[in-house]
């Protein structure tokens, strides 16, 4: 088969190939169109997650198409160390060990050591939004994508002038890996990577000879290693940093971009929300099973794998479908009705399974659901422009909105309407 994901059906509307795969008695099949084996099953997709022996990591981060010479020369003087998503044992539990130590990752040590500085950041572009009164907004590039990116540099201790090279960069690494960018833009990304990287190297550098360590997260994780190689590398503390310069704010401005399109194209939603507050959390969590910011994920099997009746041999590619896992019937009743009240909300897998499990969830779970708080209160008339239609940037894993533009009414009253299926 072929799955087209950066054309036609999967990129307009992937839910129906998702139904289509978990519908066929086979488990696992083929994608010819990108040289990748696809788990669709709920089942499959958490098992390979949490197999870190047979799934590896290694190339996880590895483009999905054969890189043309010029850039795959630029990219080999990259020479971060793997760390975070492309980290295997036996680097990987040190290296998590570290993380853990370092970065927050329940929900009440994320409200104590992160709280302040969401709140403060959604308050400045909530009201920066609420000000423009009757004018059309484009939520993605002044909200969605803003937001996790400030919070992120305000983490790390990054200069905020730097936000928009930041995020070019970031854009940049996802277009690269999980994109299909023509031969000269592989060259254009692939230095803007080494760009990324060297920044990362000058920024810890930077901190590390300063002779001050302060409370940002470079500086705490420079405190963890004190010195100590066989702790943390100096070059494994930037390969940190680099990596969560994007995954954290990327996947998080995908997941409140996807909660504010799914709440503002059903109005009644919207006002749901502006009326009962309380429902957030369970609203944020069925976006992210219903429309995960990164509906695939890749490994590479070290052996043979027999799932069902197909065996995936060793050394193969395998993209695993997390959208597709969250709408398994086996696991979710109505899978492809948006329901917040739903008892299994939480049994999702878009934040991973296993020891890869997004040390981030948490924070993105707290942005998520301040933003949507605090603009529905400052906003509660918000609505989608007329004829607005969803557009996703053509990617393989990152689902990402190219717009969402809306009219900012604070006191507006919707109409009410019909309750919808709809589709990531």
């Amino acid at each position: 088969m072929e799955l087209k994901p950066f054309s036609g059906a999967y990129l307009v509307h992937p839910a129906a190939i998702w139904r289509a795969l978990l519908g066929d008695t086979d488990r696992v099949h083929y994608a010819d169109d990108l040289n990748l084996w696809l788990i669709s099953r709920h089942a499959d997709v958490r098992n390979a997650l949490g197999d870190n022996d047979a799934f590896q990591n290694a190339l996880t981060l590895a483009p999905v198409y054969e890189m043309c010479p010029e850039a795959l020369a630029i990219v080999m003087k990259i020479d971060a160390p793997p760390t975070t998503a492309a980290a295997d044992p036996p680097t990987h539990p040190r290296t998590r060990r570290a993380l853990r130590a370092t970065f927050p990752n329940t929900a009440a040590r994320v409200d104590e050591q992160f709280g302040p500085i969401v709140r403060k950041r959604v308050d400045e572009l909530v009201s920066r939004i609420a000000g423009r009164r009757g004018a059309v907004v484009d939520l993605i590039p002044e909200f969605a994508a803003e937001l996790p990116l400030l919070v992120v540099l305000d983490i790390l201790g990054v200069p905020e002038d730097d936000i928009a090279q930041i995020k070019r960069w970031s854009d940049g690494q996802i277009a690269l890996v999980w994109g299909q960018p023509s031969p000269d833009e592989q060259v254009r990304l692939a230095q803007g990577l080494l760009d990324f990287w060297r920044y990362c190297q000058d920024l810890v550098a930077r901190v590390n000879h300063s002779g001050h360590l302060g409370s940002d997260y470079i500086s705490r994780a420079l405190r963890y290693r004190d010195g100590d190689d066989s702790v943390l590398t100096e070059s494994e503390v930037a390969s940190l940093a680099f990596n969560l310069l994007v995954a954290g704010h990327e996947t998080t401005s995908g997941l409140l971009a996807h909660c504010l399109d799914y709440a503002l194209a059903i109005p009644s939603r919207w006002d749901g929300i502006v009326a009962d507050p309380s429902i957030v959390p369970g609203y944020v969590e069925e976006t992210l099973r219903f429309g995960p910011a990164i509906d695939g994920w890749l490994r590479m099997t070290s052996r043979d794998v027999t799932i069902g009746d197909v065996t995936i041999p060793a050394g193969a590619r395998c993209l695993l479908l997390i959208g597709a896992a969250n709408r398994d019937p086996a696991v979710f009743a109505e899978p492809d009705r948006f329901d917040p009240h739903r008892a299994d909300v939480r049994d999702h897998v878009s934040f991973g399974y296993g020891p890869h499990f997004c040390i981030g969830a948490a924070l993105a779970r707290l942005e998520a659901q301040t933003a949507l708080t605090h603009l529905a209160a400052a906003v509660p008339g918000l609505r989608l422009t007329p004829g607005h239609a969803r557009s996703y940037k053509p990617n393989v894993a990152f689902r990402a909105h190219r717009a969402l533009t809306v009219i900012v009414d604070p006191v507006g009253v919707h109409a009410t309407g019909e309750e919808e299926v709809l589709a990531a």
